[in-house]
C-alpha cells in the first residue's frame, strides 16, 4: 500500500467514524426521548382572569403580501382580556405590503382591538432589530411572537400563559405545525425534517434537562428574561437561538410544549427551502462561536454541555460529508489495492449506523404522531429525506464557514405565498428566492458521483453501490428542483 493510498484510507475512515458518532448522538436523543417523555411540565397554578399578566403580542414583518393577511385574522381572533393584550406589527416591508397592513390595522382597531402598527425606516438589526424596537414601546410583562406564516388557534395564549406564574421561567416554546404538509414531495420531505427537531429533539432535550432553543416563532418570552440576558442581538442570523441559550446560561428556565402546536406554511420552491436552510446553518454555527467557550466554561451540568456542543456543532456533519463524498472517487481507485474485508467489516458497518440511526429518529418523530402513514410510505419519506440532505450539503457547507469565516449577517427571508391546496400554485405568486451559482456546483458533484460509481462498478465494489446511489439520488433531485423552478 502506498503512502497517498494509506493516508486516503485514514482520512475517509476518519471521517465515517466522526459523523458515525454524531448520528449515535442522534440514537441517544430517542432514548432520552422515552425515557423521560412522563416529565410533562405543569404550570405552577392557574391565573384567575384578573390575575392574568399583561401580553404583547409582536409580528415582525417583511415583504408578505400573500400571508399577512391570514394572520392579522388569526391575531384577531386570540383569546384574551382586551384590557391585557397589545399587539404590535412590526413592518418593515419595502413594498405594498405596507399599504396591506396599515388598512388592517386599521380595520382591527375597529374591533376594538389594541393594535399598533410600527413601520422602521431602515432595517438595522433585521428581524432581531425590529423586535428589539417593539420592546421599547411594549406594555406587556409578556411578549409574544408570531412570524407572518403563521395561523395560531384562538386558545393558544391562554393554554400557554399559565406557566408563567413560576416566576422563573424566562420562555415557553410552541410545536410547528404544517398546513401545507401534503402539497408536495418537498413538502412532506420538510415536514418531516422538522418533526424530527420538534417531536423528538426538543422534546428530549427540554425534559432531560438540557438547553433547548426557541424557535423564532409560536413562542412567548417574559421581558425580564430578554432583558436580563442582554436583549436581542443582531450579530448572529439566529438571533432566536443566541437568545435562547443566553437567557438558560443566566438561570432562566425554559419549557418547550410538544402537544401545542401552532400551524405554519412550509416553503414550496426548493431555492426558497435551501435559503432557509442556508440562514439557520450559518446562525447556528454563528452562535456556536460565540457561546460555545461561556457554555463550556459556565457551572452547567457535563450532560447539558454536552449536549450544547453536539447541538451548536451538529451542521459541522455537512462539512464532514463534503469530505467524504470529495474522497470517495479516490476511494474507489483505491480499493482496487485493499482486501475485501475492509468493505465488509469497516465501512459497512460505520453506514449502516449512519442510516439506521437516521431512519430511527425519523421513525419515532412520525409515529408519535396520528399521521397513520403506511410504514412504506414512511420508510420512503426517510429514505427520500436522507437523500436531499445530502444534496443539501453543498449548500450547508458553504453556511456554515459563512458562519465561522464570514461577517455578514444579512437575513435573507423565506418567500411565502398563502398557498395550502394541491389546487393551487405557488408560481403565480409574488416573491422567488434569488438565483445564485450554487446549481453549478451540485451540477458538478452529480457528475463527480456518476463517475464514482462508474469505477465502483468497474471494480465490482458492489457493497459501495447503494450507499453512492443515495448521495447521486440526492443531488440530482436537488438540482432538478432547483433548476425547474428558477424564475
Amino acid at each position: 500500500m502506498s503512502a497517498l493510498s494509506e493516508n486516503i484510507y485514514k482520512i475517509y475512515l476518519g471521517l465515517l467514524i466522526i459523523i458515525g458518532l454524531y448520528s449515535l448522538h442522534k440514537v441517544s436523543i430517542v432514548w432520552r426521548f422515552y425515557k423521560y417523555r412522563d416529565n410533562v411540565p405543569q404550570p405552577q397554578s392557574y391565573y384567575s382572569d384578573w390575575e392574568l399578566p399583561s401580553v404583547t403580542i409582536q409580528l415582525p414583518i417583511f415583504n408578505e403580501i400573500n400571508v399577512v393577511d391570514r394572520l392579522l385574522e388569526a391575531i384577531a381572533h386570540i383569546h384574551y382580556p382586551r384590557e391585557k393584550l397589545e399587539i404590535q406589527v412590526l413592518d418593515d416591508s419595502l413594498d405594498e405590503t405596507q399599504t396591506l397592513c396599515r388598512s388592517k390595522v386599521e380595520e382591527l382597531q375597529t374591533r376594538d382591538l389594541n393594535i399598533h402598527y410600527i413601520h422602521r425606516h431602515n432595517r438595522t438589526g433585521f428581524k432581531a432589530g425590529a423586535l428589539e424596537h417593539g420592546l421599547q414601546s411594549a406594555s406587556g410583562e409578556l411578549v409574544m411572537i408570531f412570524d407572518a406564516d403563521f395561523v395560531p388557534a384562538p386558545d393558544t395564549l391562554l393554554k400557554m400563559v399559565h406557566y408563567f406564574s413560576d416566576p422563573q421561567l424566562g420562555m415557553v416554546q410552541a410545536r410547528w405545525g404544517h398546513i401545507n404538509r401534503h402539497y408536495s414531495r418537498l413538502t412532506e420531505v420538510q415536514s418531516l425534517m422538522l418533526d424530527g427537531h420538534f417531536v423528538t429533539e426538543q422534546t428530549a432535550r427540554n425534559r432531560s434537562g438540557c438547553f433547548f432553543n426557541f424557535n423564532g416563532t409560536a413562542g412567548i418570552w417574559r421581558t425580564e428574561a430578554i432583558a436580563d440576558a442582554g436583549g436581542w442581538q443582531h450579530n448572529t442570523v439566529t438571533e432566536d437561538l443566541d437568545l435562547s441559550y443566553r437567557a438558560q446560561l443566566k438561570g432562566w428556565r425554559c419549557i418547550y410544549l410538544p402537544e401545542m402546536i401552532v400551524p405554519a406554511e412550509l416553503p414550496m420552491e426548493m431555492n426558497s427551502f435551501k435559503a432557509q436552510q442556508f440562514r439557520w446553518a450559518k446562525g447556528a454555527s454563528q452562535v456556536m462561536k460565540k457561546l460555545l467557550l461561556p457554555i463550556l466554561k459556565s457551572n452547567a451540568p457535563l450532560s447539558v454541555k454536552g449536549e450544547a456542543f453536539l447541538h451548536l456543532t451538529n451542521n459541522f456533519n455537512y462539512l464532514l460529508l463534503m469530505a467524504l463524498l470529495l474522497l470517495s472517487l479516490p476511494y474507489q481507485i483505491y480499493l482496487t489495492q485493499a482486501p475485501w474485508q475492509h468493505g465488509v467489516f469497516i465501512h459497512l458497518p460505520l453506514f449502516l449506523i449512519t442510516t439506521l440511526s437516521v431512519l430511527c429518529f425519523y421513525f419515532v418523530s412520525t409515529r408519535e404522531q396520528p399521521l397513520k402513514l403506511p410504514l412504506w410510505k414512511l420508510v420512503h419519506n426517510i429514505v427520500l429525506l436522507m437523500s436531499v440532505g445530502i444534496g443539501l450539503s453543498i449548500n450547508q457547507s458553504l453556511a456554515v464557514c459563512a458562519g465561522l469565516f464570514g461577517g455578514g449577517v444579512d437575513f435573507i427571508r423565506t418567500p411565502k405565498h398563502g398557498v395550502v391546496s394541491r389546487q393551487e400554485s405557488w408560481k403565480t405568486k409574488k416573491y422567488r428566492a434569488a438565483r445564485n451559482l450554487l446549481p453549478y456546483l451540485e451540477l458538478f458533484m452529480a457528475v463527480y458521483l456518476t463517475i464514482t460509481i462508474g469505477v465502483a462498478l468497474n471494480n465490482q465494489h458492489f457493497l459501495s453501490i447503494p450507499f453512492l446511489a443515495l448521495f447521486w439520488s440526492g443531488y440530482v433531485y436537488v438540482l432538478a428542483l432547483s433548476i425547474s423552478q428558477r424564475r
